[in-house]
């Protein structure tokens, strides 16, 4: 009978987190933190396969099997990449990055080096305090990236460009919260709108609401002539559907098309590692190649993308 009940149990558990899944049903909270471990449940279903099988459990092994053939399939083609846009022909080099400080603790020089190192044109920070903003900038930040659009403070973000960035406010500013700066910025070729992305962790009733609302501030792109980029801490991974959501809104995830996208940027404590740091590119923008790097002093990675931007004549 123990083995009856805990075979049937097993199944059901990843029965339900595969419905939960594939249907988008994280609406509130406690699902909306809980699906963020999917590709941990998706590697434990197979597990759970096993176990069921040893069990000699026939019925609920036919269940989980479909269950956990359901979870890889949603998380597995994140490590294979594919899909974006094709390189042009007269394409713009364009690298971008972000990186969460943890409250302005992150080794600046770390930052910067990463900065120096791939060249970047666009770097988005999270939690930027008014230490850290000065510690960047004796590291020699603003020697690289002299244009800047941010706000300060444990609930501050901001934007580092070498070309001039004109800001176009905060999105969502009455959401309690992070705050999340836009600007735009001219390329030789094209031109750039993007966000720092940073809205609350969904821990509670209360900060699910300010999160989703936040996601759904976010502005849509590929209609126009600009090229829209959201960039930074979503405290979301792929399988939220409010994160799908905004990516329906013409953009692809940077490290989902090189196959990157299971790679952890954040983990803390006890818990598992997730993938929560995203660079969102205009579905337009062809994605050459992303990184994922430590980040001394902070709890997330540094993420960096080499992009080619299309030329907007």
């Amino acid at each position: 009978m123990w083995r009856h009940v805990l075979a049937w149990a097993l199944a059901a558990f990843f029965a339900i987190w595969a419905l939960m899944r594939l249907l988008g049903l994280d609406h509130g909270f406690p699902l909306v933190p809980v699906v963020a471990f999917t590709p941990h449940v998706a590697a434990l279903s197979l597990a759970a396969v096993v176990v069921i099988a040893l069990l000699r459990q026939w019925a609920p092994l036919a269940l989980a099997t479909v269950a956990a053939v359901a979870l890889v399939a949603t998380v597995a083609p994140r490590a294979f990449g594919g899909g974006g846009a094709v390189e042009p022909s007269d394409g713009q080099p364009f690298t971008v990055m972000t990186a969460n400080m943890l409250f302005g603790e992150a080794d600046a020089d770390a930052v910067v080096g990463l900065v120096r190192e791939h060249g970047v044109d666009l770097l988005s920070v999270q939690e930027l305090t008014p230490g850290a903003v000065g510690r960047l900038r004796a590291a020699g930040l603003e020697e690289l990236l002299d244009e800047s659009v941010r706000t300060t403070g444990a609930v501050g973000s901001g934007l580092y460009a070498a070309e001039p960035l004109v800001s176009s406010g905060i999105v969502s500013p009455e959401i309690e919260g992070f705050t999340m700066p836009s600007a735009r910025m001219q390329t030789s070729d094209a031109t750039v709108n993007a966000v720092s992305v940073h809205p609350v962790p969904p821990t509670s009733p209360d900060t699910v609401r300010r999160w989703r609302t936040a996601l759904r501030a976010l502005p849509a792109t590929g209609d126009g002539p600009e090229l829209g980029m959201l960039l930074g801490d979503f405290n979301a991974t792929l399988d939220h559907r409010e994160l799908r959501d905004v990516l329906d809104r013409g953009y692809v995830d940077a490290a989902d098309t090189t196959g990157d996208a299971l790679t952890i940027t954040w983990a803390r404590r006890i818990w598992p590692g997730l993938t929560i740091d995203h660079l969102l590119v205009d579905e337009r923008v062809h994605v050459a190649s992303t990184e994922v790097h430590d980040l001394p002093g902070s709890d997330h990675e540094a993420v960096i993308a080499d992009l080619v931007l299309p030329s907007s004549d």
